[in-house]
């Protein structure tokens, strides 16, 4: 991959080339998201200079949709399975998230723990009847179940029908030491950027372990994952989950943003914008839908305030980024940065 891995293939083994191409994609990652977070971080601190909490919401948001991306760009990236439904399990997080807090108890904790347990008996039941087609027939598949489910929601008066549901009491979130409240907007941004960042390193981990190889392998040949002696379909399940939890994570933080829930979440527009937030971004790169999600997140609002027209203007730079980026924003600066990392390590 690296010209300075190449350069020195005279001298080392295959497996040594290998192991130092791997480390330098790992270095590159390491570095996107380390600048991601100090990207952050100067951001709050700017943000709360001016006073202006509108910007901190916003990017709040779009902390929470990457967060949702990055479950995609999970199932997508890694595993080869195109979801077309997975909106079902952002939602899902949602929901169950906000009558945690208004029929139960406004508790952080709770939330996201009813959560998970949700999320994971939802994508186990989901995956199951999901993963048994390939290919065209299985992003159908998570299209059809996503809609039967927000077309329930919508005719449920009993969870707000197509209101949705409101009057989320503000969540204070207990972290030992001190406490964060959801209404303070600097407090919640840095609370939900730390969030998110931890299921980003988490996932990261999990990739580098053999079983995220074995995702990776299901995504190459699947058919040949057998011979590996393991069952291809429990992968590919077990990824299922993984990424229902993640997006059902990501979703539980909404209500606690907005103050309110609507079935719109569950809608295949959300998961077509997870889809295009992970091209746009960097399919396969983990770190690229975060990165995705903030641009198009302020675009949205940019444009928002010059016309009513702005996913037009989106839908072009989008193919345009297709076009000329195929590989996403974040697709083409990785192996250029783990490429100059080689070059570096191999000078010193």
């Amino acid at each position: 991959m690296a010209d300075a891995i190449f350069a020195t293939a005279a001298t080392a083994s295959p497996r040594q080339l290998v192991q130092a191409s791997e480390s330098a994609v790992r270095g590159a990652s390491r570095w996107l998201a380390i600048i991601f977070i100090v990207l952050g971080l100067v951001f709050a601190a700017l943000a709360w200079a001016s006073g202006d909490t509108f910007f901190f919401r916003l990017a709040t948001e779009a902390l929470i949709y990457g967060g949702f991306a990055m479950s995609v760009d999970l199932l997508l990236g890694f595993t080869g399975l195109l979801s077309l439904g997975h909106a079902l399990f952002f939602g899902l997080g949602a929901y169950v998230s906000a009558l945690v807090l208004k029929e139960w108890a406004p508790s952080f904790w709770a939330a996201m723990g009813v959560v998970l347990a949700a999320a994971t008996v939802t994508g186990a039941v989901a995956g199951y009847i999901a993963i048994k087609a390939r290919g065209v027939y299985f992003a159908l598949i998570t299209f059809g179940l996503a809609e039967v489910v927000a077309k329930a929601v919508f005719n449920t008066r009993e969870i707000g029908g197509s209101d949705g549901i409101i009057g989320i009491p503000v969540v204070k979130v207990n972290l030992l030491l001190f406490s964060v409240d959801a209404a303070n907007p600097l407090g919640f941004f840095l609370l939900v950027l730390a969030l998110i960042m931890g299921m980003y390193y988490l996932l990261a981990y999990v990739l580098e372990t053999p079983f995220g190889r074995l995702m990776k392998a299901v995504r190459t040949n699947e058919s040949r994952v057998p011979f590996l002696g393991f069952n291809a379909r429990h992968i590919k399940l077990a990824s299922f989950i993984l990424a229902a939890n993640v997006a059902a994570l990501s979703g539980a933080l909404y209500p606690m943003l907005r103050g309110f829930v609507s079935p719109e979440l569950l809608y295949f527009q959300a998961s077509g914008n997870a889809v295009i937030t992970v091209i746009v971004g960097g399919l396969g790169t983990l770190i690229g839908p975060l990165y995705g999600s903030v641009l198009l997140t302020g675009l949205k609002s940019v444009l928002g305030t010059y016309t009513e027209h702005h996913l037009i203007v989106i839908g072009v730079l989008f193919m345009l980024s297709v076009i000329f980026f195929p590989k996403g924003l974040i697709g083409y600066l990785h192996p250029r940065l783990a490429n100059w990392l080689a070059q570096r390590k191999a000078s010193s």
